[in-house]
């Protein structure tokens, strides 16, 4: 699985094209893919058209057993597909596992959430009318999605708009195709006609102007960064193709100090690196009350420096390598500039003497920081752990806000009142108090600014596929 998948079918680039997939953990070429361009979008568009004129006319019900079996099918086949995925992406393969787990339960959720997608009848002011509002499906949708969870961005973009009735134009991200490519086989083996799904991988830019440009596409789903997501906006103004973006974070955590130092540094040093911090709602900027600010920076340190970095297969691991050595180089120039706004260092931030190939760093936590510092203002996407202080409340809502993007925020502390006072004060889509996993299944996942436009997951990801229809009947 290879090539790229359209119609039901593997087939190559239409001009034959190919590159290397790079495992990030030891460099090494793990397959040439299909790389396609404009082109081969366009295929996939028309054969995605000439498939909603049928599967748009499918009821829920028939559309719920299909996705219930392709849910059934990443669950018998978790052990390879996830290994898969460790390959590609360098995650340990318990995060692996856990994500297609994740996945199949999508599938599932949206199997049946379809059922629900319940009109209205609208009491009229006049005895001879009568008025309903239907919700329908859109047409041929496109889902960009990145790398950094390669079968959870696709499932919830694909699974929704497929439970809603849609047909889909899917384009993973180059570095981590073959997990995109196991959801179109288990939909494949499930009975999806030909046509609902198709999967292309190549140039990201062109791929994506194909899409704004192709009328016959209604609408394109976006994970990745706010700069792309500006210029799918740009683009679709021209076009007035319908978006639903979701980008990047900054999210901060506030820790107040009526908490158990101890026990919360002890899973921050979890929480931050899950996925090496290449998270979209990863808790990036760590608020700790002055009162207990050396307490939790001693702490959390100790629990960082234990953290075990290696390749995703190997027994312990917590840490695997970065994606790409692009992504690796972007990290290592955060903590240059740090060093030189005097930060201070305490563990990390250095590549493994053991570990020369592959794109791994030592995860770092960097203390002494000020509000003005890189790592307040930019999307980190990698393994540091940045601490700041504040003084009360007040502050710390200032500073947490202090932010273009509101995707996640989180508040840890153990006053009612505080944690009510915060999580409304805070200019985020996403708010977590006392957890690190505000997000789920049956869940709005949005954000606020420019962290992106719509939501996914929830009964809410599914209407975002769905058009809503006024039907008013007359001279009754």
């Amino acid at each position: 699985m290879n090539q790229l998948f359209i119609n039901n079918q593997w087939v190559d680039a239409k001009d034959g094209v190919t590159y290397s997939l790079i495992n990030p953990a030891t460099e090494e070429e793990i397959a040439n893919i299909s790389n396609g361009n404009q082109e081969d979008c366009n295929v996939a568009v028309e054969a995605a058209h000439a498939a909603f004129q049928a599967w748009g006319k499918t009821t829920p019900y028939q559309r719920a057993a299909i996705l219930k079996k392709a849910a059934d099918y990443m669950r018998a086949n978790l052990d390879v597909f996830a290994k898969d995925m460790v390959v590609e992406s360098g995650k340990p393969l318990a995060e692996a596992k856990g994500e297609w787990t994740v996945a199949a339960n999508l599938f599932e959720w949206y199997a049946e959430e379809a059922k629900r997608s319940y009109g209205k009848t609208i009491p009229t002011n006049r005895p001879d009318k009568r008025s309903s509002v239907i919700w329908q499906p859109m047409g041929v949708i496109g889902v960009i999605t990145a790398w950094n969870f390669p079968a959870y961005n696709p499932a919830r973009a694909w699974a929704a708009a497929l439970a809603a009735g849609c047909t889909i134009v899917a384009k993973p991200s180059e570095n981590t195709p073959l997990s995109a490519f196991h959801l179109a086989e288990a939909l494949m083996k499930s009975g999806l006609p030909e046509g609902v799904v198709n999967v292309i991988v190549g140039d990201a830019a062109a791929i994506g102007e194909a899409m704004l440009q192709n009328p016959l596409l209604k609408k394109i789903s976006f994970t990745g960064s706010t700069r792309v997501g500006k210029i799918l906006m740009d683009g679709a103004s021209k076009t007035y193709t319908k978006l639903s973006l979701e980008l990047g974070g900054n999210a901060p955590v506030l820790i107040f100090d009526d908490v158990d130092v101890d026990a919360l540094a002890k899973v921050t040093s979890i929480a931050r690196f899950r996925n090496n911090g290449q998270v979209c709602i990863a808790p990036q900027r760590f608020y700790i009350h002055k009162n207990i600010y050396q307490q939790f920076c001693d702490t959390v340190t100790k629990h960082v420096s234990q953290l075990k970095v290696g390749n995703g297969f190997e027994e312990g691991v917590h840490v695997g390598p970065l994606i790409t050595k692009k992504q690796k180089e972007s990290v290592e120039k955060l903590l240059e500039e740090t060093r030189q706004e005097n930060a201070n260092i305490l563990t990390g931030g250095h590549t493994p003497e053991n570990m020369q190939k592959g794109y791994f760093l030592q995860p770092a936590v960097v203390a002494d920081l000020q509000q003005s510092s890189v790592l307040a203002k930019q999307e980190i996407f990698g393994p540091v752990l940045p601490l700041f202080s504040f003084e009360d409340l007040e502050d710390a809502i200032v500073k947490a806000n202090d932010t273009e993007y509101g995707l996640a925020a989180y508040v840890f502390t153990n006053n009612l009142k505080t944690a009510i006072h915060a999580s409304e004060r805070l200019e985020f889509g996403i708010i977590g108090i006392n957890e690190w996993a505000p997000h789920g299944t049956e869940s709005p996942f949005g954000g606020w600014k420019q962290s992106g436009q719509g939501h996914e997951s929830g009964s809410e990801g599914m209407y975002e596929y769905m058009e809503k229809k006024l039907i008013s009947i007359g001279g009754l």
